[in-house]
């Protein structure tokens, strides 16, 4: 079985999904896969031709600040760069499941909904947390003003709509237990 693990950006899927793995299940982390990608020799020129020589820091380092000023501000960027990372994200996981064929996969991904990603998976799993606190994470984490996180929330999908659309909601909340949530989840889903 593959578990789609999603949450907007904040929410923590990054924690839940190393519990899972912490469990025993195999997870593939989709935005580090994504990230090597960018380095990748048939996709570093195409990424350089959409966002510029600025999308790089160095060798092994994308310009992730630069990078979001422009795709965030732009949903035709965006979705161009998706068009160039996605398809090699996603040949990867074949890969990968082919590597742990008999486990239980989680396939954490920030843009589950929004790449339309969801036939790739058997349910999908939603990591969500007030929009207060996912601001104060991503503020403190990446160093952001306010208005440039919620900028980034724009660019997704809502939490409402993304729990409508989700098989189990985790909370973190910093109110519920989220190891438990986490094992309840798995063990719902280990056998079916």
């Amino acid at each position: 079985m593959i578990i789609g693990l999603t949450g907007g950006i904040g929410s923590g899927k990054s924690t839940v999904a190393k519990v899972f793995e912490l469990i025993g299940c195999a997870v593939f982390y989709s935005d580090d896969v994504a990230k090597d990608i960018y380095f990748d020799k048939d996709i570093k020129p195409k990424v350089i031709a959409l966002l510029g020589n600025e999308a790089y820091i160095s060798a092994i380092e994308i310009n992730k600040k630069h990078i979001s000023s422009k795709i965030f501000s732009d949903t035709i960027l965006l979705h161009k760069l998706n068009e160039i990372i996605h398809p090699a994200v996603i040949n990867r996981f074949k890969e990968f499941k082919e590597l742990h064929k008999g486990t239980l996969i989680v396939k954490e991904t920030a843009l589950l909904f929004e790449a339309k990603l969801e036939a790739q998976v058997d349910k999908i799993v939603l990591v969500a947390a007030k929009d207060e606190l996912r601001i104060a994470r991503v503020m403190e984490r990446d160093g952001l003003s306010r208005e440039e996180v919620i900028q980034k929330m724009k660019a997704q999908l809502p939490q409402d709509e993304k729990i409508l659309r989700s098989d189990e909601i985790i909370y973190n909340n910093e109110e519920d237990f989220l190891i438990t949530q986490v094992i309840a989840v798995y063990d719902k889903f280990k056998n079916a």
